[in-house]
């Protein structure tokens, strides 16, 4: 089993920028790619960001494409998002999570494509 543990959230102004990160633990090895989705106020939970680690590419979901980038120092241990030119739309709890499936695309965001989900950090982003 993996582990996830987020950190980094909290209460930014517009335009700023905020770093998370996501710590995972235990089976690590098995992970095949890793995730950032996020569930803004009301809303259903969303795609963010990608990474495969066979080939380190990353995927950003519209939104954020241009503003957040995901890197990894060690990689299946730890995940980065960092968030540039910050909106208040982009409030919401951030969830890092995992993915132990064989990889069959290129693409992977919607929450059935991973198996292990953190707890979340709240990012708050005022006007």
């Amino acid at each position: 089993q993996v582990q996830l543990v987020e950190t980094g959230g909290g209460l930014v102004q517009s335009g700023g920028s905020l770093r998370l990160s996501c710590a995972a633990s235990g089976r690590t090895e098995r992970s095949t790619a890793m995730a950032w989705f996020r569930q803004r106020p009301g809303k259903e939970r969303e795609f963010v960001g990608h990474i495969m680690w066979n080939t380190r590419n990353t995927y950003y979901a519209d939104s954020v494409k241009g503003r957040f980038t995901i890197s990894s120092t060690n990689a299946r241990k730890t995940l980065s998002l960092e968030m540039n030119s910050l909106k208040p739309e982009d409030t919401a709890i951030y969830y890092c999570a995992s993915r132990e499936k064989v990889l069959t695309s290129s693409v992977y965001d919607r929450d059935s494509d991973f198996e292990t989900w953190g707890q979340g950090t709240q990012v708050t982003v005022s006007s």
